[in-house]
């Protein structure tokens, strides 16, 4: 039995590691902690786990724990490690952005399974990808695997409101976000930095422009990416190309035709569609930015590094109709 502990158990990405985490078969959750609802009921700040967990936030205690997943804000990761003595037999999991580049004195293994699972199962310490880059580097991920990225690639993502954390915001709460669509940081997102790290480690000396515009949409939870870019494969070449790289890879799939976000919310699914028009590849990828793109995803990583099937407790069900 794998025990986790969970820090900053209060926000959205907590919450979806305990919907998931309660039913694991292989994990038992040893502690949830958070500074500002210690010794209250978890289901009063996650309301969907009434009657599923009578668990209380509680302070943190490492040494019954066997993986520690960090839910905290961004920059909070490096400040909490920096503070506190994990035990070197603890695997570590970071949702937010402090580890995902590469840098001196990093020793994170950047978590996307598609990209690096052999690294993965061996890591002590994942960096979980940000939703966004998760989404665009699966749709790109086989391009760049072949050397297929010859120009500039063309990038508009819209995403649900969850994205943007729990605390409320002027773009966040309902009375502006309903009803309203809007842009924000143009060409100049932080997930670009790790999509072009990773598609530069298949592709050497890939320096075309991403050119990607993020959207905030009027839903939840969910992204959906629409990419294209020069490509020279005819739609036949192309799918095959598609359907080859991830024909291992359990939760990426190659759709025949046009998708949308209710294949994949509540799943730890990609679902991709290619099309070919003119001389450009056209890609649609998308994935539940709280599972895929975030919480699921630590999971799966967490399979990987314990020696489970990476699939393990992460069979879930999507909304429907």
């Amino acid at each position: 039995m794998i025990k986790v502990g969970i820090i900053g158990g209060a926000g959205y990405t907590a919450g979806e590691l305990l919907r998931i985490l309660l039913n694991h078969p292989a994990v038992k959750i040893e502690f949830v902690q958070s500074s500002s609802n210690d010794g209250h009921l978890i289901s009063s700040v996650h309301h969907d786990l009434i009657g599923e967990t009578e668990m209380k936030f509680s302070s943190a205690d490492y040494t019954k724990i066997d993986v520690l997943i960090l839910c905290s804000a961004h920059g909070k990761s490096k400040e909490f490690l920096e503070a506190n003595s994990i035990p070197s037999n603890v695997k570590i999991i970071d949702l937010a952005q402090d580890f995902r580049i590469n840098a001196t004195g990093n020793d994170f293994i950047y978590g996307l399974p598609e990209a690096y699972r052999e690294k993965i199962k061996h890591a002590k310490k994942v960096a979980n990808p940000g939703c966004f880059a998760t989404a665009i580097q699966l749709a790109l991920l086989p391009l760049a695997e072949k050397k297929l990225l010859k120009d500039e690639v063309h990038i508009n993502a819209i995403t649900g409101s969850t994205g943007a954390g729990q605390s409320p915001s002027a773009t966040t709460h309902f009375s502006w976000r309903n009803n309203n669509v809007s842009v924000y940081k143009a060409f100049n997102h932080q997930h670009l930095k790790e999509i072009k790290q990773t598609l530069t480690d298949l592709q050497s000396g890939m320096n075309h422009p991403l050119n990607f515009i993020p959207v905030r949409g009027n839903f939840s939870r969910g992204i959906l990416a629409m990419i294209y870019t020069a490509c020279d494969l005819s739609l036949s070449e192309a799918v095959k190309l598609y359907k080859d790289f991830y024909k291992n890879h359990p939760f990426v799939f190659i759709a025949d035709g046009e998708i949308d976000l209710k294949m994949v919310v509540n799943t730890n699914k990609c679902v991709i569609s290619v099309e070919k028009h003119n001389d450009k590849i056209f890609l649609v990828s998308a994935i539940d930015n709280l599972v895929k793109g975030a919480s699921g995803q630590a999971i799966q990583n967490m399979n990987l590094m314990c020696g489970l099937d990476e699939t393990t407790g992460l069979k879930l069900k999507g909304i429907g109709f």
